[in-house]
């Protein structure tokens, strides 16, 4: 993989985990942008619910198709086209909560830009990570998101108190076309040459993009065979899938709701001001980061040391990351302090995250040269969460209004929290009965 001190495959994960990085800034910047001037405005909460999740609708709608393009023409190429994409538009769209047209239309393209990023993501790592790595390798990769999440609940509301929320789109934009230059700059495919065991290994030459009608020489025979489809059937009806697609979906739909209403119970539920709260809001999304890292190392220390199987490996760390976490989920609302608050949410997901040392990581696991194609399907589920959780906690909360009950009662927010806390439940399950460490697709 490279004789240099510094081997190029670090060099790409590192930069995809300035990618998710420079992403979840985007996210969570959003939210506090939009969190912030919706209030002042009076909207309602149904109506922020909505726009919040309007962003998930175009996330949605370009997972697949993601993973599809990353597999035809590579995921370097479609990782590049979706940075610049999004960054333009942040830079372009006036954060105004009156004009709702603009500001749906703006989630829309951001949300779609974006779903390439994560297929593309896992195309690029299956490519140039060997399979003793993998587990590390993701984990750091997705622990930017956290990092960044992280970092934005921290520095982006002294940013709109000084510099308004407008601002906040400005410093995402230039993020996003910084992070362009870089990957433009230092990414590159795997050198074939360098790959000539690529096939046994399960990485490298054999998951180049290759166009379907494209023939490859066999090493030991004189004949050529055509390059396999995609097995959209098998897929389709895998239950090794499923059981992948289904913990996405209950992941993201924890960290969603948590990400984008968070701010909101701190400011309605708990009557405290972000800006107020110093570094201790940073804290759920930091301990994201710290654990994800944590269970990445863990598991391929498991592995290589053979002390347990991958499939038992990655049953392990699902199972604890989801069953700790659903309990701190469901006692999230009974904290009125904001140490309570922070202290619960950090632990809810930073075993979330340790969980996706599980779940995220297997997708190379059952297909390395499909993982883009599978990780856009699962994260798919991921993403309808996002709309399904985001939207529904708005809903809940009017409701709870409606029923007259004060959104500083912990009684408006125990369904919010209680839902995803019985999802990880249920999802630790599936994950048990259905999931497996070996190759089911070559």
């Amino acid at each position: 993989m490279g004789s240099s001190k510094f081997p190029m495959r670090y060099v790409i994960v590192l930069l995809t985990f300035v990618c998710t990085f420079v992403c979840y800034i985007e996210r969570v910047g959003f939210s506090i942008a939009y969190t912030i001037v919706a209030d002042a405005a009076g909207i309602n909460q149904t109506s922020k619910g909505m726009i919040l999740s309007t962003f998930y609708y175009g996330y949605a709608s370009s997972q697949v198709p993601g993973g599809w393009a990353a597999q035809k023409i590579g995921g370097r190429r479609v990782l590049l086209l979706s940075f610049v994409l999004w960054s333009l538009t942040c830079a372009l769209v006036p954060l105004d909560p009156n004009r709702v047209m603009v500001l749906v239309i703006a989630r829309l393209l951001v949300g779609v830009a974006q779903g390439f990023i994560f297929p593309s993501i896992h195309t690029v790592l299956a490519q140039w990570v060997p399979p003793n790595e993998r587990s590390r390798s993701v984990s750091l990769t997705t622990s930017g998101m956290y990092f960044g999440a992280a970092l934005g609940m921290l520095m982006l509301p002294t940013l709109v108190k000084f510099r308004g929320p407008q601002s906040v789109f400005v410093a995402e934009a230039a993020l996003g076309g910084s992070w362009s230059l870089l990957w433009l700059n230092y990414a590159s495919d795997p050198p074939r040459s360098e790959h000539p065991k690529a096939t046994a290994t399960g990485f490298g030459e054999s998951l180049l993009p290759i166009k379907g009608s494209q023939s490859k020489k066999v090493e030991n025979g004189g004949h050529s065979i055509r390059t396999p489809k995609i097995p959209w059937k098998n897929i389709t009806l895998s239950l090794p899938v499923w059981a992948i697609v289904v913990n996405n979906f209950t992941f993201h739909y924890a960290l969603y709701v948590l990400m984008n209403w968070l701010p909101t119970y701190f400011e309605l539920g708990l009557q405290l001001s972000l800006q107020e709260m110093g570094s201790s809001k940073m804290m759920p999304y930091f301990n994201m980061f710290v654990f994800s890292n944590v269970g990445g190392v863990l598991a391929d220390y498991l592995v290589t040391r053979r002390v347990l199987s991958v499939t038992k490996t990655r049953k392990l760390l699902n199972t604890v990351g989801f069953m700790v976490a659903s309990f701190a989920l469901m006692a999230l609302p009974y904290f009125r302090t904001s140490n309570g608050v922070v202290f619960c949410s950090s632990i809810a997901l930073g075993f979330l995250a340790l969980g996706r040392a599980g779940f995220a990581v297997n997708h190379m696991d059952i297909a390395p040269r499909y993982a883009g194609i599978v990780m856009g399907v699962s994260n798919t589920a991921g993403t309808l969460a996002g709309i399904v959780g985001v939207d529904l906690t708005g809903r809940l909360l009017e409701a709870a209004k409606t029923a007259q009950l004060d959104l500083t009662s912990p009684d408006s927010w125990k369904a919010v929290f209680f839902i995803p806390g019985m999802l990880c439940i249920f999802s630790s399950f599936i994950f048990l009965l259905f999931s497996t460490g070996e190759r089911v697709f070559d």
